[in-house]
């Protein structure tokens, strides 16, 4: 129950169930510290989906690691999925070291975090004892907000010069905020600090959700908001863009309402935020495969105010109905 919410209740979602947490769960990585994870997950249930989540790299010293996105997170796994959540070598609290290789960003060895949970899954569930032997392991999904995002596209077949990282094991994504593309389309500045932001998206085949804020107005570029949907509009595999209305780069306060990472508080879009994401999650890995196109038609009544979706179809984008932002 949130007193707060009213809109987005006309997004169709699961009640909520009882969750279980692990944390720290710890894996090996060769030459380096350990990596730490947070594993929350149903209490009961059997062939869980699993989802990985990235966190991006944040202004702050203490969210951006495997305790942020609690909103998500806990959302998530109450309605059936196992959420794992990595500190990356990028984070501030339990990251590398600022004179590794590859500091301050780390973006390759992000990349290889998110690959050696995949490796090591059944090493998660040892150490997490009430999920041993529920999980799916071939339905593996990756969200990431922000640089999260960046990660979890190399994963879904974005390229960086060429090279594929591609991970053939996760079969879907949700790419929250996502940085758009490089080199031009930045300022000069930006284009010579973040060189790894000139992806080719035309590679991205994986089925994927963009989602961004209208009002997300990113310091990299000057193109404005549009530039966080270039995945949507390059990546073959992409489904469908939703747009939050009214919230920034946070989306309503997905890394917490009161956290510096939230630009906006929204009670209303981060619910719609958490409820479409979810639908579409439940879709793409076989779930319930009328859970998107209900939520999507949510969106054409009462709670069209929140969000407009925009769907990929026969290789171009249409525009499903949706009134404007209140």
């Amino acid at each position: 129950m949130n007193n707060l919410i009213n809109l987005a209740r006309h997004i169709p979602s699961p009640k909520a169930a009882l969750t279980v947490a692990y944390t720290p769960v710890r894996l090996p990585m060769e030459g380096r510290a350990p990596l730490e994870l947070r594993i929350t997950a149903p209490a009961i249930g059997e062939s869980l989906p699993i989802l990985l989540l990235s966190h991006g790299f944040g202004p702050s010293s203490y969210l951006p690691s495997k305790d942020g996105y609690a909103p998500l997170a806990q959302f998530w796994a109450e309605r059936g999925f196992v959420v794992i959540q990595p500190t990356h070598a990028s984070s501030r609290i339990g990251g590398l070291s600022v004179d590794a290789v590859g500091a301050p960003f780390f973006w390759r060895e992000r990349v290889a975090e998110l690959r050696v949970i995949v490796d090591l899954i059944v090493e998660v569930e040892r150490q997490a004892p009430a999920i041993y032997g529920r999980l799916d392991h071939a339905r593996i999904a990756a969200a990431g907000h922000s640089f999260g995002g960046h990660t979890v596209g190399l994963l879904l077949g974005a390229r960086l010069n060429g090279e594929d990282f591609s991970d053939s094991r996760i079969s879907a994504g949700v790419l929250l905020a996502a940085p758009g593309r490089g080199g031009k389309d930045l300022t000069a500045d930006n284009a010579a600090r973040f060189p790894f932001f000139d992806v080719d998206f035309s590679g991205l085949t994986t089925r994927s959700l963009v989602v961004c804020g209208d009002a997300d107005d990113p310091h990299f570029t000057t193109r404005g908001p549009e530039w966080h949907a270039d995945a949507f509009h390059d990546g073959q595999g992409s489904d469908a863009l939703v747009t939050l209305h009214g919230v920034g780069h946070g989306l309503g306060g997905i890394a917490g309402l009161d956290a510096r990472e939230t630009d906006i508080e929204a009670p209303e879009v981060l619910e719609a935020t958490k409820r479409l994401t979810l639908a579409w999650l439940q879709t793409a890995l076989a779930v319930d495969d009328h859970a998107w196109s209900k939520a999507c038609a949510a969106l054409q009544g009462s709670a069209a105010s929140l969000a407009t979706v925009t769907h990929r179809a026969c290789g171009s984008s249409e525009r499903q109905k949706s009134t404007d932002a209140t």
